[in-house]
């Protein structure tokens, strides 16, 4: 195997895992996906994507970090969550991913009522922004998967067209 396809192979390793990464909280998803892209450019030598296309999918890398940052902090402050909650949906993201995909839906409301819960909100409250915290993160994860798939299709376009 020549190292342009080791690069090659590189690059779809960094993609598929940054695919994956638009779910799973413990991983840069879009970020890795860009590095995968980047790196799959470098190899061909910028010839079938240029510095114009990967400036805009940079551009599209930086939009869902902020996206991500985003929707869950208005998911959160729109029901008026704690810090404890914030922290709490972040704890129960990162236990959720070892029960699959039911820990990954329920750990981050599970986290987020728990956080409110010991802040010393009532158990409606608490359950309110377990509900608004998780919608939020649940709205990112669908923005960052729409995200990722448009990079994708862009990248694939300049690559072949």
């Amino acid at each position: 195997m020549d190292i342009q396809t080791l690069y090659y192979v590189l690059a779809g390793i960094l993609i598929l895992v940054g695919v994956a990464g638009t779910v799973l909280p413990a991983l840069p998803g879009l970020p890795l996906v860009f590095g995968g892209m980047l790196l799959a450019a470098w190899a061909g030598g910028f010839e079938q994507v240029g510095v114009a296309m990967l400036v805009l999918l940079g551009l599209l890398t930086v939009l869902s970090l902020g996206i991500d940052f985003l929707a869950t902090a208005m998911g959160a402050k729109r029901v008026g969550a704690s810090r404890l909650a914030l922290v709490g949906a972040v704890v129960g993201t990162v236990v959720g991913l070892f029960f699959g995909p039911i820990g990954l839906l329920t750990g981050p409301f599970v986290g987020a009522l728990v956080g409110e819960l010991i802040h010393g909100r009532e158990v409606r409250q608490a359950t309110r922004v377990g509900f608004g915290t998780w919608l939020g993160i649940l709205v990112g994860t669908v923005l960052k998967i729409g995200l990722a798939f448009a990079m994708l299709g862009l990248f694939a376009f300049a690559w072949f067209f």
